[in-house]
């Protein structure tokens, strides 16, 4: 089981800076709402050694202060009844305001562990300012300025003591493990009872019904492999949003649980910035990946509608646009099985091993006619290549001056390697290692 730290607090109080700090790059993620503007984060970051995943449970804007509490409550819900810790930021500079109040409330319940962070302290003065913080009845408080990373790593050393050890794979969990992804109403559900040949109602009404991911084996044509199912939702107008977040917390545990990930897309919406969000992640963790375009039946179609639909979501996905992409329709069962064919083959190709003398025969010719530019007068000379015994296809490349190998070259060696040995929907991982 995967750790998930949430972060939460009122807008403003520099989540996204503090999230972008520990996922070490800069990620907005802004889905647009009448009179609502949100920011939704997710990403991976460690510390000590240590895995944890990251959500910025994010906030509304504008919107009257009883429909502001009110949702800002249902977010912190969500976020407390998934992760295994929270981070409650609140900012020095206001003071403590009757909406971290309202927030402290919820989280003086729970039995979690709750860090009180204090931003933006970066200095005596504001540091003494804080203490007014103890007020919110959290206890101890950690004083910090996500700007500069000042006091981030007290925060993040208490934060990875609490978190529970990640299980490890026991060795009998031999079959694969395809997790079903997307947003709601993407037709998940409808694709994994129609792959099993019957109904069964893992779709609910009410968010949080299934608080885990369901597990269904299947046997059937010559395939076995587990189906990690996180389609227990089921969009209601009302709750849309909340159930879109809470979907994101579930499909993280998935993810990290899985070989495999099938991405269900609606062809009617598109690969919009939900679903792009939810292949970065995949990828970010290294999974298979196969993207299905469902309800392909809806869209109206001449000769070149599919390849502009697939150009479009490989100009999405660079650089890594070697994915399979199926377009199916549940409703009329049109393909769901090439998914499946589809999703075997990528989960053969992640679990493909090379031997070192295949790889050294094919890969340094090539390295020989186009070496790495020379790089502040020094020329690198790659000698010797190897796969690193790790779940997903790793390559170390030994060379005499490996901080001298820029990313263009790697993604070259990543090519290479893809050409010649087949890692359809799979990310590759180039390391240069001192010879």
């Amino acid at each position: 089981m995967s750790n998930i730290v949430a972060i939460v607090g009122r807008p403003n109080v520099g989540k996204s800076t503090f999230f972008n700090r520990l996922i070490q790059r800069r990620e907005a993620i802004v889905d647009a709402v009448s009179g609502v503007t949100r920011d939704r984060h997710y990403g991976k970051s460690d510390w000590n050694g240590k895995e944890f995943s990251l959500v910025d449970t994010g906030g509304y804007v504008r919107g009257s202060d009883d429909v502001f509490e009110a949702e800002i409550d249902k977010q912190v819900e969500l976020a407390i009844e998934e992760a295994d810790a929270i981070i409650f930021m609140v900012d020095v500079e206001t003071g403590v305001t009757g909406m971290d109040e309202d927030v402290a409330r919820l989280l003086r319940k729970v039995d979690k562990p709750v860090f009180l962070a204090v931003n933006k302290v970066d200095n005596n003065k504001r540091a003494e300012d804080a203490v007014e913080f103890y007020a919110l009845g959290l206890g101890d408080y950690y004083t910090i300025a996500s700007i500069n990373g000042s006091g981030t790593g007290d925060l993040l050393d208490a934060l990875v003591e609490v978190l529970p050890e990640k299980e490890e794979a026991t060795p009998t969990e031999e079959l694969p493990r395809f997790a079903v992804v997307g947003r709601p109403n993407a037709g998940k559900s409808s694709f994994i009872n129609a792959l099993i040949g019957e109904d069964r109602y893992i779709v609910t009404d009410i968010a949080g019904t299934t608080r885990d991911a369901i597990d269904t084996k299947y046997n059937r044509f010559g395939f076995e492999f587990n189906l990690v199912d996180t389609a227990g939702i089921r969009r209601k107008s009302k709750v849309k949003e909340d159930l879109e977040f809470y979907s994101v917390m579930r499909s993280i545990r998935a993810i990290e649980h899985c070989d495999v990930c099938l991405l269900v897309l609606d062809a009617t919406r598109g690969f919009d910035g939900q679903v792009q969000n939810i292949f970065w992640l995949a990828e970010r963790n290294r999974k298979g990946i196969v993207i299905l375009v469902n309800k392909w039946d809806l869209i109206e179609k001449d000769n070149k509608t599919t390849k502009a639909f697939e150009n479009a979501i490989r100009k999405e996905i660079e650089p890594f646009t070697d994915v399979p992409i199926v377009f199916i329709s549940v409703l009329n069962k049109q393909r769901i099985f090439k998914a499946i064919e589809t999703a075997v083959d990528v989960y053969k190709n992640r679990s493909k091993k090379i031997k070192t003398s295949k790889l050294n025969e094919v890969l340094l010719p090539i390295i020989e006619n186009y070496p790495p530019p020379a790089y502040k007068g020094k020329f690198v000379k790659i000698k010797y290549i190897m796969q690193l015994p790790t779940p997903q296809p790793q390559f170390a490349f030994f060379c005499n001056l490996p901080q001298y190998v820029r990313e263009p070259y790697k993604r070259f060696l990543e090519n290479s390697l893809r050409e010649h040995f087949d890692f359809n929907g799979v990310p590759v991982s180039v390391y240069m290692r001192k010879k």
